[in-house]
């Protein structure tokens, strides 16, 4: 085993060695808590789920005074969600009305003028892309593919075409012809990559390539489809004289190489690679008709940099290294760039200035704001903006202020008793710091005792923090208090806290939740020492099973879409050996001490936990038989367990999944922690 990989310690307990509390609302950790109810406000509960409603999806209209975005509520079935198209004035306070009635519209476009919109839609059994006047009419049919799968679309500068992302498979030269049915073909895939699996099913040989679709001649004109390989991130130049893109055109692309480059196609239909850094090139965008900026990763685990490219010149220019913030929804607006970021347990928007690199931060923490656009003269932001006591909502952003667009949940958000987090920072004996929240019950009263549940997040990315979660609203909801942190690993605390777990899994990781753990049990002598209970999911479920192999102090456990055996895990989820070598320095050939040493299995015969385990059949991140392995243990050895199987379901069940299935997993977690009080 390489020295430079930690061993794992395996204490029955952490003890806590220094506390610094801190906090957004002069967090009180020391005194007493009540819970005030207003007046009417009752506990949340899983159901719940099935009256909210997400808008997502804004554009900003070219004059920057309307937004159009997608609604979407669920099913009155509660087996699917249906969505259609809502228009707002972005300077007018909940002026949100419905514009297309369909199920499963989505994907608005504006045209250049303004005067139309274009959408994707699922109306006339199939998968098309129709138009509309803004002033109102009936939509028409503009693209119907009879092969393939429209993925995206950009309108030309021009307005005289569109830029259409096609995913076929590679034996289709013309998706508007129809397929010819067969029935004499086995049902059957073959895999000869690396990478064949994809979340919730396995990958066909389909790959998306880039046409242009010509509106007045309804004629469809491939761009890229003999390159054989997946196209995407296109977009115009300023002038629609040239489009970029990008594409991993590694030879080892579909082994899994970290590699994609960036192209550009001339007017003449030319293609040229742009003479970019080695590794990972992406979200390329247009300064100028001679100039874009993009996002370089080195490697997988790199901070991102910030480059801008000079096509006159033919090279690259670093604005910015090594960001500690990671840019999401990177976006230009008049010379200036934008985008947000996990930060410090908050998601907060920022202004880039291309020119010196330098990053001003335009939201307050607190919040987390998603889906942001920006219009093109970047006076209007339009964003969903939420926290964890406050319903998702979209909103118009401009210096400083919120303007409310919709209010669609604001009818369950009044009916709702609901607690912001209290914030506090723990830190080991060698220094090492991380950011927890806790979360009292929410009917508390004082002289009662209340159970405690560590509720772990996934990734090792990703962060906790200021955003809707009805999870930990409902476990508190159901008298329990939930304390939770970003471990090392977490995003939003800078790249070198991020890298803190690399090669340490069950290590750092592990220790952050359990000092975490016993500092809201000093902290609050009203928690029950008795009844402990550890839920989480992904890596979360993985630390799970993790730390129940290392401490019986926990009532009870439920892990969560987990992993068990990094070995078999290793073998049989979607990222291939290249990943995995990354990932594990090494093979399972080359470092297999570590894979089984950070495997709760090879331990699991010291677990006494009762333990609920949830997973999914389509789950390819952490394979149903993670699962299956954990069960056949934990029953090997004794201890209580149940496995509950979602059909049909993947990893993202908890996010995403069917709302029936999705409030049955909620329910089924408390439920078992009542089981064992």
């Amino acid at each position: 085993m390489p020295s430079s990989v930690a061993q794992p310690t395996l204490p029955r307990y952490v003890k806590m060695t220094k506390i610094a509390f801190s906090g957004l609302y002069g967090c009180l950790l020391a005194a007493s808590i009540v819970s005030a109810s207003a007046a009417g406000q009752r506990a949340i509960t899983a159901e719940d789920y099935y009256q909210t409603v997400d808008s997502h999806s804004p554009l900003v209209s070219p004059s920057g005074e309307q937004v159009i975005f997608v609604r979407t509520h669920i099913s009155e079935n509660q087996r699917s969600r249906h969505s259609n198209l809502w228009l707002a004035d972005t300077s007018s306070a909940l002026s949100a009305r419905q514009f297309t009635w369909g199920d499963s519209d989505r994907a608005a476009a504006w045209s250049p003028d303004g005067r139309y919109l274009t959408f994707i839609s699922n109306r006339d059994n199939g998968s098309a892309l129709y138009k509309i006047r803004v002033a109102g009419g009936e939509s028409q049919s503009l693209l119907q593919l009879k092969q393939g799968s429209l993925v995206d679309y950009k309108w030309a500068t021009d307005g005289d075409s569109l830029l259409v992302s096609i995913s076929l498979q590679p034996d289709i030269e013309d998706p508007l012809t129809e397929k010819e049915d067969s029935d004499d073909k086995a049902d059957v895939q073959v895999a000869r990559h690396a990478v064949y699996k994809t979340q919730g099913r396995y990958r066909d040989e389909s790959l998306t390539s880039l046409w242009r679709y010509q509106l007045d001649e309804q004629k469809l004109v491939p761009l890229t489809l003999e390159s054989g390989f997946n196209e995407g991130e296109p977009s115009f130049s300023p002038q629609g004289t040239h489009i970029a893109f990008s594409s991993n055109r590694h030879p080892d692309a579909f082994e899994g190489a970290f590699s994609q480059s960036l192209f550009i196609i001339d007017p003449q239909g030319e293609q040229q690679q742009l003479n970019t850094p080695d590794g990972h090139n992406s979200q390329p965008l247009w300064l100028s008709d001679d100039s874009l900026v993009f996002i370089h990763r080195a490697e997988p685990y790199a901070a991102p940099d910030l480059y801008r490219y000079n096509l006159q010149q033919n090279q690259s220019e670093l604005i910015k290294g090594a960001m500690d913030l990671a840019p999401n929804n990177l976006q230009v607006a008049n010379g200036m760039l934008y985008f947000t970021a996990d930060n410090q347990g908050s998601h907060t928007l920022h202004q880039l200035d291309p020119g010196d690199g330098e990053i001003s931060r335009l939201s307050d923490y607190g919040y987390s704001l998603h889906d942001m656009n920006v219009s093109q003269s970047a006076e209007q932001i339009v964003l969903s903006r939420h926290h964890e006591a406050k319903l998702p909502e979209l909103y118009a952003f401009q210096s400083g202020d919120y303007l409310p667009l919709t209010d669609f949940n604001q009818s369950l958000q009044d009916q709702l008793s609901l607690e912001r987090y209290q914030t506090f920072t723990v830190q080991d004996s060698d220094g090492h710091a991380a950011q927890a929240y806790f979360l009292p019950p929410t009917q508390f009263e004082e002289g009662q005792q209340y159970p405690l549940i560590l509720n772990i997040k996934g990734g090792p990315g990703g962060m906790w923090g200021h955003q809707w979660m009805q999870e930990m609203q409902l476990m508190a909801a159901r008298g329990y208090a939930v304390v939770f942190v970003n471990y090392r690993g977490s995003s939003g605390f800078g790249h070198d806290f991020a890298q803190q777990v690399r090669l340490d899994y069950g290590g750092a990781d592990y220790r952050d939740n359990m000092l975490a753990l016993e500092t809201a049990l000093e902290q609050y002598p009203w928690l029950d020492t008795e009844r402990l209970y550890i839920t989480g999911g992904s890596h979360g479920g993985f630390l799970t099973n993790w730390i129940t192999t290392q401490s019986d102090r926990f009532r009870a456990a439920v892990t969560q879409r987990s992993v068990s055996n990094w070995l078999s895990e290793a073998g049989t989820q979607a990222f291939p050996p290249a990943s995995m070598r990354v990932e594990f320095g090494g093979t399972i050939w080359e470092n297999f001490d570590y894979y089984w040493d950070r495997s709760p299995l090879k331990y699991a015969d010291q677990v006494t936990t009762p333990t609920l385990i949830i997973h999914s059949t389509d789950d390819h991140i952490t394979p149903i038989g993670q699962g299956e392995e954990w069960f056949y243990a934990l029953k090997a050895n004794d201890v209580e367990t149940e496995l509950v199987v979602f059909q049909g379901e993947g990893h993202g069940l908890s996010r995403s999944g069917t709302p029936i299935n999705l409030v049955e997993r909620l329910n089924r977690i408390i439920d078992w922690f009542d089981k064992h009080p």
